[in-house]
């Protein structure tokens, strides 16, 4: 059980440095034209766009990344307790 823990660990952090990098790519060129923000887009955007549906944007923020790397942090914890 612990070594299925830490590898769900390890691959939300994974997932959690991806969904900075396409945070860091958006304030820099919103359009995904670099082939690591289209990667990054690819991964992130089937988890980001149902929480953008159910969060609309606060004066004109997206708020997504913020909410789910939230989750993903407490997810990590979580089974950080169980190993």
């Amino acid at each position: 059980m612990g070594a299925i823990a830490s590898f769900l660990s390890l691959v939300l952090w994974l997932f959690v440095i991806v969904v900075l990098v396409r945070v860091a790519f958006s304030w820099l060129s919103p359009t995904a034209t670099n082939p690591v923000s289209r990667f990054a887009f690819l991964i992130t955007e089937p988890v980001l766009a149902p929480v953008r549906r159910w969060l609309p944007p606060v004066s004109g923020m997206d708020l997504s990344p913020l909410v789910v790397t939230l989750a993903c942090y407490f997810v990590i914890h979580a089974l950080g307790l169980v190993e």
